[in-house]
């Protein structure tokens, strides 16, 4: 049979893109959800008919935005580890009323606990591959969510988790 006359149809499945960012100001993951559940006021948001979003709000845009809001998450390093991650919804540009743009990372405001693994300090935001991001803690290593956040450092430093 002729090439051209065959109908093939590639799929191409595309990898999500993740962002990896410093938690500044959080010692732990339970900070870090207290910080959201501060920012997030649901019952007061839904008094007032707004949605509960959890906004970070950075200030430079990513370029390869339509491949973060394809399936990514933000990747949280809390004391030198990324420890968590939050799915991204959605990225808007706003501008402050001091005249300058930033961009709104629009995320879902469940923290997941990933694999802990180290990652020393770094200005802003990075770009983290799919290939190169931790796997959620419930898949690598059941269980081990339940255990203190501090014993689940230690064990990490300790190369048992």
């Amino acid at each position: 049979m002729a090439l051209g006359s065959v109908c093939m149809r590639w799929v191409v499945s595309r990898m999500p893109l993740h962002l990896i960012k410093l938690c500044v100001g959080c010692d732990s993951v339970a900070d870090l959800e207290d910080w959201i559940k501060l920012k997030l006021k649901l019952k007061e948001k839904k008094r007032r008919g707004q949605k509960p979003e959890h906004i970070h709000t950075t200030r430079m845009l990513p370029k390869r935005a339509d491949e973060l809001t394809d399936g990514g998450s933000l990747y949280w390093v809390i004391k030198g580890q990324i420890t968590c991650r939050e799915k991204i919804l959605d990225i808007r540009t706003t501008t402050g009323k001091d005249g300058i743009r930033r961009c709104q990372v629009v995320l879902d405001g469940k923290v997941k606990l990933v694999e802990p693994r180290p990652r020393s300090a770094f200005q802003g935001w990075r770009y983290l591959d799919d290939k190169e991001a931790p796997r959620d803690l419930s898949r690598a290593a059941p269980g081990a969510a339940k255990m203190p956040e501090q014993m689940r450092r230690e064990l990490r430093e300790l190369g048992l988790l």
